[in-house]
């Protein structure tokens, strides 16, 4: 089953919303005057109707030359000491891809386990 990785949605005027997590609604009143909104985050992919926004979500089921140029990953640095950014999956060095995987499945949604394996494996040519 396809897992949601991205929940984006571009609307006519260019402006793109990105809900990060269950409950971040996001919302934006368009050049054309209409409202726009997305919800879910991961979780779930609730958004208006307007019929002409572009839904831009990515799941499992992508290629991941895709995956690894639009998933990223939450982070404060190596010794949790920076300030919190999200990094792209293609941009993280495979020592970061591996102690995330080592430290952090517990917590990982599983989709992302795999998003962070590939990658590895796509780097080693495999």
């Amino acid at each position: 089953m396809s897992e949601i990785l991205r929940n984006v949605m571009r609307t006519p005027d260019g402006t793109v919303l990105h809900s990060l997590s269950r409950y971040d609604c996001r919302t934006h009143k368009d050049a054309n005057g209409k409202i726009y909104m997305l919800d879910g985050g991961l979780d779930y992919v609730r958004c208006s109707c307007h019929g002409d926004a572009e839904m831009l979500t990515l799941t499992s089921d992508d290629d991941h030359e895709i995956i690894r140029l639009l998933v990223t990953w939450g982070t404060f640095g190596k010794k949790g000491d920076k300030p919190y950014k999200q990094v792209k999956i293609a941009d993280m060095s495979s020592e970061h891809l591996q102690a995330c995987l080592d430290t952090q499945k517990a917590t990982m949604r599983p989709a992302l386990y795999k998003v962070m394996q590939d990658e590895l494996e796509y780097r080693n040519g495999s």
